[in-house]
């Protein structure tokens, strides 16, 4: 039975969303729930037009329509995955901030921080974002502060990265509601053995990432993923590693079957095609934000390694956006 201690939390759910994202929010609560034999927290699920709101992967939930959102959750977390940069929704955004008015607590999982800033609501918060959109969201606004963490609790704006990032911050709000024992049973639950700290790295290093066993080979690479704007010369790499330029193309040719150089441009070119594919911005920024020359020879590059031209790429990212939120919408 439903207790006047109970937690309400609202899920506002978006095209393109993650399944797994939106689960390991709700689950933690649902185990909470079970564990205390009674109702701790209670769950509603919000989408534009209300319906069967399909993830990525096809399962889902069934929504209430926005507009009966009127009652204030204790908590509101817009859950989005796909390109929430490029996602605009007027309604939903004038429903936020709305909710922000009124004095609502609101958050964002995955890249529902992304839609919160855009919207103007996470103006001198802290907060987090999945970190394919971390870059983006920072060319975006750069007055933004974003933080690389996997869930940040910032007064009353819950974000964190998705995936079971979620389930390590509903571990967070159930251990400030019910205590740090509670939360690590409802954990165990899981099999989840222990919940990670907000401040944790939401990737695995580069040298994890690339299994990188050598101390040289992995200073370079870290340096080529820090130097993406302004790439370094391969005697200047050679130099900060701490070795010959010979023996730096040794390692990375026994490592990848490549020239350095061409990892390096490689690590640019997949910078770029993020930014295509998250952003608006033109192509002579991204271009420049990735340390070519010119748009002409991005493009030559570009072309070179994807097979299609910049251009034609993000047009793509785009028509997919539009179609699957077409698709979500669905008749009215």
């Amino acid at each position: 039975m439903t207790g006047p201690s109970s937690f309400s939390i609202g899920f506002v759910l978006t095209p393109d969303y993650a399944l797994m994202s939106l689960a390991s929010a709700v689950e933690p609560l649902r185990a909470a729930n079970h564990l205390a034999q009674k109702t701790l927290y209670r769950c509603s699920f919000y989408s534009e037009t209300g319906g069967f709101m399909p993830s990525t992967s096809g399962g889902g939930f069934y929504t209430e329509p926005l507009a009966r959102l009127t009652k204030i959750p204790d908590l509101v977390l817009v859950v989005a995955g796909g390109n929430p940069m490029l996602y605009e929704d007027p309604a939903l955004e004038q429903m936020l901030r709305g909710l922000a008015q009124r004095g609502a607590h609101l958050g964002g999982i995955s890249g529902g921080a992304a839609i919160l800033a855009k919207a103007g609501l996470m103006a001198g918060r802290r907060f987090t974002v999945h970190w394919a959109h971390i870059d983006p969201l920072t060319e975006y606004s750069g007055d933004l502060l974003i933080e690389r963490a996997l869930y940040v609790i910032d007064r009353n704006r819950y974000t964190c990265a998705g995936g079971v990032a979620a389930m390590d911050m509903m571990g967070a709000l159930i251990a400030r509601e019910h205590g740090a024992a509670f939360a690590r049973e409802v954990s165990d639950w899981f099999l989840h053995p222990r919940l990670r700290m907000a401040d944790e790295p939401q990737q695995l290093k580069l040298a994890q990432r690339f299994d990188l066993h050598h101390p040289v080979l992995e200073a370079a690479v870290e340096m080529m993923a820090s130097h993406i704007a302004d790439p370094l010369s391969p005697e200047q790499l050679a130099t900060l590693a701490g070795c010959s330029r010979r023996q730096l193309q040794r390692l990375f040719s026994d490592q990848f079957e490549m020239s350095m150089m061409t990892f390096y441009r490689d690590l640019r070119l997949a910078k770029a095609s993020e930014l295509l594919q998250q952003t608006a911005l033109p192509l002579i920024e991204i271009s420049t934000i990735t340390g070519f020359a010119s748009v002409s020879h991005f493009t030559r590059c570009f072309s070179a390694k994807y097979g299609v031209p910049p251009a034609q790429k993000r047009r793509a990212a785009m028509a997919t956006g539009r179609q699957a939120m077409g698709e979500r919408k669905g008749p009215r």
